[in-house]
């Protein structure tokens, strides 16, 4: 039974199946020349041909000759009917990702992510794995930076940013733990604030963080983050949850970083978000002191103005409004500083 399955396979699935399953020193590679076209050679199977081979090749010679001519149209159009009809060949790979290749060289860069997608989502096992994600990481960024996609590899269309972020995704999903998934993420977030999604971007930097803590980026992601929270915050009278964040941010790098370049620029940062965090407790403390007469409020948000930056000047006012609230909350008349003697010339 099984002999007569092989003869209902189509010879291409049959090859590219064994060909997967060969030891690396045994597996054939495609070469090309001008003298003698495509062909399968430094395999055990070098010299295997059929029927849907014999088909594939000649589109493919046909694909190649028209690339060194420089008829780009004509090459893209026979590479892709190789990889449309002859999906399960050896020479499909190698046609979708120089359909990839020419598509990039004509700025078609949706276009061409697709190709290369197609790559490792069909034949994930393909040596050039690698290489075709470095090529969808480079595409995405392109977008993301603003390159403008080329309709018919001619005219410059409109720029796709979130497009860009997208694709970058897809890269994650494909190589999750490689080289690019850092990088991805890191890339992802810029597009998100050049966008202005600031929260996108800070969840794209919290799972750079979390999925990648060990990586080089990892410092560059808690200052970004840090930052992308204090651009959230609107001043001392608003909500101060991004303004925690943003300290508890810049803190955890100051912590795990201590050597880094930036630790003075993380520290000015603390610095800042600390003194608007008491400024906000001041200013709830006075509304309790000045409109309420609620003395017990007003002291308690002092005292947080004194906790959230105690060294601050801010800290010392604070001390003061104190003094003056447990002095009207007692009944004692308050100090007030004296006025200045202004000396008159007539």
């Amino acid at each position: 039974m099984f002999p007569f399955l092989l003869r209902r396979l189509p010879f291409g699935l049959i090859l590219a199946t064994v060909l997967s399953c060969l030891p690396g020193r045994l597996a054939a590679e495609l070469v090309w020349s001008p003298q003698t076209g495509w062909r399968i050679e430094g395999g055990a199977l070098a010299g295997v041909t059929g029927s849907e081979s014999r088909n594939a090749v000649e589109l493919m010679n046909k694909a190649r000759t028209a690339e060194e001519n420089g008829s780009i149209h004509s090459a893209i159009s026979s590479y892709q009917k190789v990889g449309k009809k002859y999906p399960n060949s050896v020479y499909a790979p190698e046609a979708l990702y120089r359909v990839g290749k020419l598509r990039l060289a004509r700025k078609q860069y949706i276009d061409a992510f697709d190709a290369f997608q197609q790559v490792v989502g069909r034949y994930p096992n393909t040596k050039r794995f690698n290489e075709i994600i470095g090529e969808l990481y480079r595409i995405a960024s392109i977008l993301v930076d603003g390159g403008r996609p080329r309709l018919w590899g001619i005219i410059p269309g409109f720029t796709a940013r979130s497009r860009g972020i997208d694709f970058l995704e897809v890269v994650l999903i494909d190589a999750p733990y490689g080289d690019y998934g850092p990088l991805a993420l890191m890339t992802i977030a810029r597009g998100h604030l050049l966008l202005k999604n600031t929260e996108d971007a800070i969840n794209a930097l919290d799972r750079m963080i979390n999925t990648y803590p060990q990586s080089l980026l990892a410092p560059e992601a808690y200052l970004l983050i840090a930052k992308a929270n204090a651009s959230l915050v609107q001043g001392p009278y608003y909500d101060q949850a991004s303004t925690l964040e943003a300290i508890t941010y810049y803190e955890d790098f100051m912590i795990l970083y201590p050597s880094d370049i930036k630790i003075g620029e993380a520290a000015k940062g603390v610095d800042t978000m600390k003194k608007l965090l008491a400024e906000s407790k001041i200013k709830i403390a006075d509304f309790y002191f000045y409109k309420r007469d609620n003395y017990v409020a007003a002291k308690v948000f002092y005292n947080e103005a004194i906790t959230a930056y105690p060294d601050s000047d801010v800290a010392k006012r604070a001390k003061v409004m104190l003094a003056t609230v447990e002095a009207k909350a007692s009944g004692k008349p308050v100090e007030t500083a004296p006025h200045k003697k202004h000396f008159w010339l007539f």
